[in-house]
């Protein structure tokens, strides 16, 4: 695996590290090596499959080209372009009764087929990494060798260590998360490779190489965040031995909390990807439709995923329930102290957050799982049976007001209280793990983006002056 050769630079990086850093990378090469020996890796595996299904879409290109995906109304246009079939998203589908497909697989399907860690019962993410990726569901050992890749690739630059140690506390760490990504740009292979002049054919390669390097060093940053922003400042190196979740569990200080490693396995499968029209998803395609490389274009979804309607909602839902509990003087308010809070908040003119869905016509299958999770890891816990009864009570609400096509709850009415739980409690640093987690998505797409050769996006728009002439004097 090419990727796995030290160069010049690698080894005058590893040279300026600690002892102990050091030997964690050389450990890390020497499993991936001992992998690889065995075992196919995912560059090698993608190889195969981007010629087929390079000649796959130039068939369908062929035979339905001319076919039209719908009808778009001006309501679609003046509404955010929602519900237009504009763009190809080949890593996932949502279905509004059904819920999200990552590659056909649902997310029982996922944590049913996907290789689990020794002893755990939640799905690796980096299984679904392989799964967005390649369309298959990988073994065990290319798992395994997935894992110590993205631990031998882990290291972040010193000068980028010390641009996050300079943000003050005061800095949200979602703006600390995309300046260091950003900042990573100085050493993307691909933007060399463009201005080298590398054949068309060739960019996928380096974006791939990119793309890896990027989701590695993801949560080494989170890591670092976290520590400084909330912590002492310290952290541990990356443990070539631990999975992708367990590793940042103990960057984020609760690695020695084994449910929470689970819970990080499952949180970082199922916020992976949500199909490409959301904000993060489709600012990162957007962004890389222009050549700009994976470092700039996830950036770019980052600041998506940091406003209040996409990523900050869990934050937004559990301060709402957390308000909502401190009104009512506990979390073990009755049912009808629960409605007329609920009530209260939608005669006010708000919405109850976590409740309904651009798209889904149904409870979030994200949701449900978590709320399998919490039934297996915290039945008792107050903030969880708090959820729970406004999951049996808001629902019904929303239908008798009537202004909602979906009245059933979606994932971030969730994630929120079980991270509270395990005392992840700082907040704002939730859509960083978001964040993490998204990039597995987003970059996967963004790898196909290139092998595909999808051109830059550009669509048309229209003046208000000009939708009012194309329909004048038309019945």
């Amino acid at each position: 695996m090419a990727s796995l050769r030290p160069t010049h630079r690698a080894f005058s990086l590893i040279s300026s590290m600690t002892l102990t850093q050091q030997r964690s990378i050389v450990s890390a090469y020497t499993i991936a090596k001992r992998f690889k020996s065995t075992t196919q890796g995912l560059k090698e595996r993608l190889s195969e499959i981007i010629p087929e299904k390079q000649a796959e879409v130039k068939a369908v290109k062929q035979e339905l080209g001319k076919k039209s995906l719908g009808e778009v109304t001006v309501d679609m246009a003046y509404g955010g372009m929602r519900g237009i079939k504009g763009m190809i998203w080949e890593g996932s589908v949502l279905d509004p009764e059904e819920g999200i497909r990552f590659r056909n697989l649902t997310i029982p399907d996922c944590q049913k087929m996907l290789p689990k860690a020794e002893g755990g019962q939640e799905p690796l993410p980096e299984g679904l990494f392989w799964l967005l990726v390649t369309g298959e569901v990988p073994t065990k050992e290319q798992v395994q060798l997935l894992s110590s890749e993205w631990a031998a690739r882990a290291t972040i630059p010193s000068f980028v260590e010390e641009l996050i140690d300079r943000c003050p506390n005061t800095l949200h760490p979602m703006s600390q998360f995309s300046l260091a990504v950003t900042a990573l740009q100085h050493d993307s292979q691909f933007a060399k490779a463009y201005q080298s002049g590398i054949p068309k054919t060739q960019y996928w390669e380096y974006v791939y190489e990119d793309s890896m390097d990027l989701i590695a060093k993801l949560p080494n940053i989170a890591g670092r965040i976290y520590r400084n922003v909330y912590k002492d400042g310290k952290l541990p190196a990356i443990n070539p031995n631990l999975d992708y979740s367990a590793n940042l569990a103990q960057l984020l200080g609760f690695g020695d909390k084994q449910d929470f490693v689970e819970l990080m396995r499952l949180y970082l499968t199922i916020h992976s990807d949500h199909e490409g029209g959301n904000v993060s998803a489709h600012a990162t395609h957007l962004v890389g439709s222009a050549l700009s490389d994976p470092y700039l274009s996830f950036s770019a979804g980052l600041n998506g995923l940091a406003g209040p309607l996409h990523g900050l909602a869990n934050q937004e839902v559990l301060r709402w329930t957390m308000k909502m509990r401190d009104e009512l003087g506990s979390a073990e308010a009755s049912d009808e102290a629960i409605k007329d809070y609920v009530w209260k908040t939608l005669k006010s003119g708000q919405v109850v957050p976590g409740y309904g869905h651009a798209v889904l016509r149904k409870t979030d299958p994200r949701y449900t799982c978590q709320r399998e999770f919490a039934l297996k890891h915290l039945p008792t816990d107050p903030m969880f049976k708090l959820v729970s009864q406004l999951y049996n009570i808001v629902p019904g609400i929303l239908t008798e007001q009537g202004k909602t096509k979906n009245p059933w709850p979606n994932v971030d009415a969730h994630s929120g209280v079980l991270l509270q739980h395990y005392g992840l409690v700082e907040q704002d640093f939730y859509t960083v793990l978001f964040g993490v987690s998204r990039g597995l998505g987003v970059l996967s797409q963004l790898i196909w983006d290139r092998a595909l050769g999808l051109p830059l996006e550009r669509p048309k728009s229209l003046s208000t002056e000009h939708v009012k002439k194309m329909f004048a004097n038309k019945n």
